[in-house]
Parts: structure tokens; C-alpha cells; sequence
């Protein structure tokens, strides 16, 4: 296995057994025997580092919506297989939720920047699947279809945010994963506004 390799396996592994807060390049580092300079060799910052971790992650995110949609023939069987699978994703591991979607938020001012154009280009290209994977199955306009599936996507990651929360101060909701889920699906596939 390559270092940079290496050293995002070992990201990884800190993120899944001691979670977000673990995961610094020192804490890499010692995982790895290695220099922190060693890391930094690899990933100068920890938004790319963040940037590297999170695309194979956003990846994964969407196969599954993708693979979740495949061969619903009505919008609302497609908006409900969405939702039900992209919840599951996240609410199954929600240290990577909160590096996917939360960390890029919370650095430091210093060490925010904007992406490489590569590393955006392949985020783009990634969501556009997966949102494309959705609006194709939903009907009317394409653009609009395309913002409909944007709309239900951050719908998704509002109902993980909240579920993270509630995870991270140990302050269970009210309601269980089941009966939120089913919910959101209401709500969106409701003719209704």
C-alpha cells in the first residue's frame, strides 16, 4: 500500500474507533510510526486530507442512492428508496457523516480554502450522479426534477444532522430512526404542499 494510502486508512481508523476529535496529524502519524512531518508530506492540510477521505466516501454515498433507485418505475417509489437509503448510510456511521459533511464546515479559517479543481470536478461529477439517479426517475421539468433531488438529498442530511446531535450530547429524540424516516418519506412524496 501507498503512504497516502497509508495515512487515509489510518485517518479512517482513528475516525471509527475514537471518532472525529482523533483525527489529527499527530494522532496519523502515531498510528503510522512516522513523523507528522511525513504526513504532511502527503496532505499539507487537513482540508486535504478531509478532501481525500471524503471521495471515496461520497462515492460510496452515491452508489447506494443510485443502486436504491434503480428500477422504481413511480416518483414516489423513488423518492422513498432515496431517502430510505441514504439515511441508512449515514445514520449508520455517523463519525463519517459528521467528516463528510461537517467538518469541511468547522476549520479554521486559515485552513479553509477552495478545493483543487480536480477535487472538485470529482465531487461534481459525483453528486451529479447521484442527484441524476434520482431526477431521472422523478417527473416534469429536468432542472426542477434535478432541484428536487438536491432538496430531498439535503432533507436527508438534515434528519442525520439532527440524529447526530442527539448522538453526540446522549440526549436521545423522541422519535426513532424508523418513525422519522418515515416521515420525511410522507412528506416528500405527498401531493400535498
Amino acid at each position: 500500500m501507498k503512504s497516502d494510502e497509508k495515512i487515509l486508512k489510518a485517518a479512517q481508523a482513528l475516525l471509527a474507533s475514537d471518532g472525529f476529535g482523533a483525527v489529527t496529524f499527530d494522532a496519523i502519524a502515531r498510528a503510522l510510526g512516522v513523523s507528522k512531518q511525513a504526513v504532511l508530506y502527503w496532505y499539507p492540510s487537513k482540508q486535504e486530507l478531509l478532501a481525500a477521505m471524503l471521495g471515496p466516501w461520497l462515492a460510496a454515498e452515491a452508489d447506494v442512492a443510485a443502486a436504491a433507485v434503480a428500477g422504481k418505475t413511480t416518483p414516489n417509489a423513488a423518492i422513498s428508496a432515496f431517502v430510505e437509503a441514504v439515511a441508512a448510510f449515514h445514520l449508520g456511521d455517523l463519525d463519517r457523516f459528521r467528516m463528510m459533511y461537517l467538518a469541511p464546515q468547522t476549520l479554521k479559517a486559515g485552513m479553509q480554502g477552495p478545493l483543487e479543481t480536480e477535487a472538485l470536478d470529482r465531487v461534481h461529477a459525483t453528486t451529479n450522479r447521484m442527484y441524476g439517479a434520482l431526477a431521472d426517475r422523478l417527473e416534469g421539468d429536468p432542472l426542477r426534477a434535478r432541484q428536487h433531488a438536491a432538496s430531498i438529498h439535503a432533507a436527508v442530511l438534515g434528519l442525520a444532522l439532527m440524529f447526530g446531535l442527539a448522538d453526540g450530547i446522549k440526549d436521545p429524540l423522541k422519535h426513532s430512526e424508523k418513525d422519522l424516516i418515515a416521515a420525511l418519506v410522507a412528506r416528500m412524496t405527498d401531493p400535498e404542499p
